[in-house]
């Protein structure tokens, strides 16, 4: 029996000795440092919308008081709004070193204020404040004023 066993070798195709692999180390990635900023706050009557950004305008940080737990008519009050205001100060801050801001506001909710506190109340130094609030000048055209 043991004659009827045929030794059998399995030829694999040789191998070139492996190259010398070279890892190249990545570099970590510098942590971006944003010292002046803006502070865009648009309050409406239903809802506060905090977003702080860059000089050229790309977005550190947004909140709203909608995303901070509060819903239907307490969205539109002057603590929710202190409140997203807190937690996007406070993530900019954390992750970009913000330390002054220009603050655009932009409505004519309650939170308007209170977001502007927030800020003050996180050691934030607001260098301008200025209202980009949208206003009417001269309307529609009243019904029948062009008939001859």
């Amino acid at each position: 029996m043991a004659e009827d066993i045929k030794d059998t070798t399995i030829e694999t195709p040789t191998e070139a000795p492996e190259a010398a692999v070279v890892k190249v180390a990545k570099k970590k990635a510098k942590k971006r440092v944003v010292s002046h900023g803006q502070l865009h706050i648009h309050s409406t009557f239903n809802n506060t919308i905090i977003t702080v950004s860059d000089q050229t305008g790309a977005v550190l940080a947004a909140s709203s008081a909608g995303a901070n737990g509060f819903r239907g008519s307490k969205k539109g009050t002057a603590y929710a709004a202190q409140v997203a205001g807190e937690k996007a100060v406070e993530k900019a801050r954390a992750n970009y070193g913000l330390t002054t801001v220009d603050v655009f506001v932009k409505g004519i909710g309650l939170g308007r204020d209170a977001a502007i506190r927030a800020a003050l109340s996180f050691g934030v130094v607001i260098n301008s404040i200025t209202d980009l609030t949208p206003l009417a000048h001269g309307g529609v055209r009243r019904k029948g004023e062009r008939n001859p």
